[in-house]
């Protein structure tokens, strides 16, 4: 095998004979090259090389081609003696990000926690060497008992769903530039008003004692990848039964340490009828019904409360053309290429019923 060197001092080139086993490696260190293969590379350097005759327990959640060389001593017939071999990294099947970190792929991670452990622990320090940042590991439930191990090697939570927890790695000395977690539940509250001038309404079987007897608007959270405009849609007719139509966002709140210390958007949007009859969610809702607007207005704990009271004169105004809520537009950025969802004010298109003093 031919190798050649360099560093800043010195430049030379050696052959050499690569062994299947030798006297002064340890078996985990040792490995075979069918015929001979030429590299070029410096100490320390991953290198990139095949072979025949090897094997691992850990089978296709370890990339086989990953090499270092490094330096080793020795004595021989009592005198001291210096050399150089390949080093065979395990590392697990991974992908680089756009970010310079690492996804590690959680289809093939091992099954077997002592492999998983020694794995993920070479795998950490040859990441580092070349320069990674962070790395990210996606446990599904079925590999829970890996969790522990992840922890015990400087893993963080970082999220979890229903299927998998992802766990974080910060590679580099510098302070952690991962994002964090997602910080904040969406939720909304559709303000269905018909021609009649009622306001359709419900009472939750599962309510706080101050909202007891309560007649509110239909509420709920967004889900995943879903839209403002469609998931309160959605809500509406969920708990209720009525069809209807997204006409604007009237406004938002925003709340701080709501649930699980978790920030919270609330929108409230105006909505068109399409449909009357009312056809009530049992698990959620204890009854719905159309109100007349003044009757829902002089409710007690809705004129005791200046949150309530704001969001409905904001509404009344709307019906009144004195205020002006944010309809929906979908555009594409040339950033990302995605069609996204920008809520504005339209007060300067001629086709808006919409007139602000």
């Amino acid at each position: 095998m031919e190798l050649k060197l360099v560093d800043s001092k010195s430049l030379f080139l050696c052959n050499f004979e690569l062994m299947k086993s030798s006297s002064f490696l340890d078996k985990k260190l040792r490995f075979g090259l069918s015929g001979t293969h030429k590299l070029c590379s410096c100490r320390g350097v991953v290198l990139k090389a095949s072979r025949s005759s090897a094997s691992y327990d850990a089978a296709s959640s370890v990339s086989k081609e990953n090499f270092i060389l490094d330096e080793f001593s020795c004595q021989k017939n009592g005198k001291n003696c210096s050399g150089l071999y390949l080093r065979d990294v395990r590392v697990l099947d991974a992908s680089d990000d756009e970010y310079g970190g690492i996804l590690i792929n959680p289809q093939t991670l091992p099954s077997n926690p002592n492999i998983f452990a020694s794995v993920l622990r070479e795998s950490l320090s040859h990441w580092k060497m070349k320069g990674k940042k962070g790395v990210w590991l996606k446990l599904p439930v079925e590999k829970c008992d890996l969790v522990p191990i992840a922890v015990k090697e400087g893993f963080q939570y970082h999220h979890a769903e229903r299927g998998y927890l992802m766990m974080t790695y910060w590679l580099p000395d510098d302070p952690c530039m991962l994002p964090s977690n997602a910080s904040h539940q969406v939720g909304v509250g559709g303000f269905v008003i018909n021609d009649k001038n009622e306001v359709l309404v419900v009472q939750e079987k599962h309510s706080a004692p101050d909202l007891s007897g309560l007649w509110k608007i239909p509420t709920g959270f967004i889900l995943e990848s879903e839209e403002i405009f469609t998931g309160i849609v959605r809500e509406v007719k969920e708990e209720t039964g009525i069809d209807t139509e997204f006409v604007e966002v009237m406004a938002f709140r925003h709340a701080h340490n709501v649930a699980f210390e978790k920030s919270d958007l609330f929108f409230v949007c105006l909505l068109r009828p399409l449909s009357t009859r009312i056809a009530v969610d049992d698990l959620e809702i204890q009854a719905a019904k159309w109100m007349p607007l003044v009757k829902f207005v002089e409710q007690p704990l809705i004129q005791a409360d200046s949150m309530f009271k704001k969001v409905i004169d904001i509404c009344i105004a709307r019906l009144g053309k004195r205020y002006c809520g944010l309809s929906v537009h979908q555009l594409v950025s040339t950033f990302d290429g995605k069609l996204s969802s920008l809520y504005f004010n339209t007060v300067e298109d001629s086709d808006s019923n919409c007139k602000a003093n």
